[in-house]
């Protein structure tokens, strides 16, 4: 194929030319949504966190360098598994790629590993799962130290009733119901591989694994299941948006306080290493 063809953190299919010198790098993320307006990189802000990275990433390199992440969040949305790589012709050992970088990040944004990977490996499109959790506090008065990294509610939820809901979304399915106006991506259907409500104390936790998710499709989901779980609507009715694939039937959609990306899933063959969970309030876990 012709080099032309070739173009930087994009799909280097077989018989493309690669420029000579040139390097993949894959580092894992770990950022505080509260802090930023969403991960994507935006001309209105420089408060994202790729813009943060890139900006990072480019200091070491000496050179321009832009990514690519496995999923794009919301402002608010945190992330403790977040992956993304870049294409460089600056060779740096990986301490710069990992220490260095977080020398010139906020503290609310971290590189936790880094590894070469070959040109094969895409963060986004080599993606098998994300996972993605959610925490709800449950109790009369909003917490004071964790407004931001926690969905609150003075109504009590039936946890339940909530995982009943919630099993009928396993499988793949058109999620039409729950998907954002404005999210771009070419189809509603995703698989949603496993999806879990646990309660700790005045804690609820709600763990979701998909193939991949629509824009807001997490917190549309957790808005209906809530009110599922407060009584004003019985299990079989996320059965019934399902169905009705129209988005304007769906509750509103939740607030990002306490939605983090914990961990991507890709083939073996890239030894990527695996998300540590280390999502904010993990410690409730016991």
């Amino acid at each position: 194929m012709n080099q032309k063809l070739y173009k930087p953190n994009g799909e280097v299919l077989p018989g493309m030319l690669v420029p000579e010198g040139t390097q993949r790098i894959a580092l894992g993320i770990e950022y505080l949504g509260a802090s930023f307006r969403g991960f994507q990189k935006q001309a209105s802000t420089p408060d994202t966190v790729q813009a943060r990275l890139e900006r990072a990433i480019s200091a070491v390199a000496a050179d321009e360098v832009t990514l690519v992440c496995a999923g794009r969040t919301d402002a608010g949305v945190s992330a403790s598994g977040q992956v993304i790589h870049f294409d460089t012709m600056s060779s740096r050992p990986l301490k710069a790629w990992l220490q260095g970088v977080n020398t010139h990040l906020p503290d609310a944004v971290r590189v936790t590993w880094a590894m070469p990977v070959s040109f094969d490996f895409h963060a986004r499109f080599s993606a098998l799962s994300r996972t993605y959790h959610y925490w709800i506090q449950t109790e009369p008065v909003r917490s004071a130290l964790f407004s931001q990294q926690l969905t609150w509610t003075g109504h009590p939820l039936d946890v339940e009733r909530m995982q009943l809901a919630a099993d009928s979304l396993l499988g793949e399915h058109d999620f039409s119901s729950f998907r954002a106006a404005q999210c771009q991506a070419h189809s509603p259907v995703r698989e949603i591989q496993a999806v879990s409500f646990e309660r700790y104390g005045n804690l609820i936790l709600f763990r979701v694994r998909a193939n991949a998710f629509l824009h807001h499709m997490v917190r549309n989901l957790i808005g209906s299941l809530m009110l599922v779980g407060r009584g004003l609507q019985e299990p079989r009715w996320i059965e019934q948006l399902l169905a009705a694939r129209d988005r304007t039937l769906a509750a509103p959609t939740a607030a990002p306080w306490g939605l983090s990306l914990v961990a991507v899933e890709y083939p073996a063959a890239f030894k990527i290493p695996g998300a540590m969970d280390r999502a904010m309030f993990s410690q409730f876990c016991g």
